[in-house]
């Protein structure tokens, strides 16, 4: 797929829906005209003062719109716009969430309706972004449930993440950087002392800084392929070095039932961890082995009981539509007995396949992954089922290469949503991560402004390098400094 485009302003998003409407072209950008040639597929978008022109010619069928520019928009929106329509027409097929292509859509539906108020971003979602009824409501709820997290944040406060890259296997689907203990387990030891280096540090400029920690998130990966004596390690030297005072919550990611005991869970408990995840991904033994999960659903159900058992009273259960495998009956199945264990939190993703997963290799997979219809019907028997079940959406961000373009959801029970995973998927506050493939994200509290700094991705990288991490965090300082500079 080749994308001629008549200025450099618009690539980015007009690669961006590209993908969106086709996202297994593997596509190629050119300003020279001369380059869009000798291809089965062609899109060419032209800018002019007054109009955008799109044209598409794939495998001899041809559309060429011409579309007025309106007063008001900038050359991108434009572009964008025109590209859209062309797109919609030649596929017969409006997407659920129009041409919004970001991550964020309830951030930037905060942002316009605080800008412009409640109505007028409604009609900005309707009418501009082509945004389905459906879509927006599910904003206007979560804008609703978020309001009071965010209302109580300070200019000073952040969020700490710690990432644990270690899985007991590498799922199929999956495109993190986490490595499997099968290959991968004496890297742990090392990567734990190495950690509580670097949370010392972290803290250390934290303090330096004057920030105030208020949400702890312990993910990856999974956490609980640490032992339990590893886990109270890591746990303890957060509660040592950062002022735990208005921290709210620590969330620590169980994860895989096959990684999780009675000494971890104590372990958790002893270190006054006060909400855990247990994530089947689904309960279907056959969808288990096709993403090659070593346990089973069974075990995922005795795992939450155990915990239960111990008196954990905030979990978290973690499902995926659109798995191989699964039908819309089976996913009804895997959802209605998720919601009968009654865990305060339910996360429902769609699935994403990304080049650095395994099935995005699967020819098989890439044909059923296709199947818009069947993702639509489980997320909205998700949306249906939850809702009656006394959940509310908290919050929600998309992926590139989702089944039927959907997205994923976090729903809670009334005063149990996660507070992190609303900080940071909606970019509200500053998040510092610890950890190798941990990403700083340092939010100016006076402006929109995000500056991200990046620790190394894998495991024996950050070990190698690993003072390159204390010198990233110094960054930190630096732009409280600058952030505080500008406001006065």
């Amino acid at each position: 797929m080749i994308l001629y485009i008549s200025h450099s302003f618009f690539d980015y998003e007009a690669g961006n829906l590209c993908r969106l409407f086709f996202p297994y072209e593997k596509l190629k950008t050119v300003t020279d005209i001369s380059e869009a040639k000798d291809d089965n597929f062609i899109v060419k978008a032209v800018y002019e003062e007054n109009k955008s022109t799109v044209s598409i010619d794939k495998d001899g069928e041809y559309i060429c719109r011409e579309f007025e520019n309106e007063t008001g928009d900038d050359k991108e929106y434009s572009v964008t716009r025109a590209i859209f329509k062309c797109f919609s027409e030649f596929c017969s097929y409006i997407p659920d969430w129009g041409m919004l292509t970001g991550i964020h859509p309830v951030k930037l539906y905060i942002q316009h309706a605080e800008e412009f108020g409640k109505i007028e971003a409604d009609r900005i979602f309707k009418e501009k972004y082509f945004v389905s009824e459906e879509k927006l409501e599910i904003c206007r709820k979560i804008a609703s449930v978020q309001k009071p997290s965010t209302d109580k944040l300070e200019d000073n406060d952040f969020s700490l993440y710690i990432s644990i890259p270690f899985c007991p296997t590498r799922c199929s689907y999956c495109s993190f950087v986490s490595q499997s203990i099968e290959k991968h387990k004496k890297l742990i030891e090392p990567y734990v002392e190495a950690l509580l280096d670097e949370i010392e540090h972290t803290a250390k400029v934290v303090k330096e800084t004057g920030l105030r920690l208020v949400t702890a998130y312990m993910g990856g990966g999974t956490p609980t392929t640490l032992n339990a004596e590893q886990l109270k390690k890591v746990i303890n030297k957060v509660k040592e070095c950062f002022d735990m005072t208005y921290c709210r919550e620590f969330t620590v990611e169980a994860g895989r039932p096959d990684t999780i005991d009675e000494s971890k869970l104590l372990a958790l408990k002893e270190c006054g961890i006060s909400r855990i995840s247990i994530n089947p991904q689904t309960l279907q033994d056959n969808v288990l082995v096709n993403i090659g999960r070593k346990h089973s659903a069974q075990d995922v159900i005795d795992a939450f009981k155990l915990a239960r058992s111990l008196d954990f009273n905030n979990i978290n259960m973690d499902l995926i539509a659109g798995l191989e495998g699964d039908t819309l009956e089976t996913f009804i199945d895997t959802l209605d007995k998720v919601v009968a264990l009654n865990p305060e939190n339910v996360t429902v993703h769609s699935l994403a396949l990304k080049r650095s997963a395994f099935l995005f290799h699967n020819e098989d997979v890439k044909s059923y992954h296709k199947n818009k219809s069947l993702a639509e019907k489980m997320i909205e028997y998700s949306f249906k089922k939850l809702l009656e079940s006394g959940y509310m959406p908290y919050y929600l961000y998309r992926q590139s290469r989702m089944i039927g373009n959907q997205e994923n959801t976090g729903w809670a029970k009334i005063s149990t949503e996660c507070e992190y995973n609303i900080y940071t998927m909606d970019e509200t506050h500053t998040v510092i991560a610890c950890g190798a493939g941990g990403v700083s994200k340092i939010k100016d509290p006076y402006s929109n402004r995000l500056e991200r700094i990046f620790n190394l991705k894998y495991p024996n990288e950050y070990l190698l390098r690993f003072d390159e991490m204390k010198i990233r965090k110094e960054e930190v300082k630096i732009l409280y400094e600058q952030f505080r500079q500008r406001l006065h």
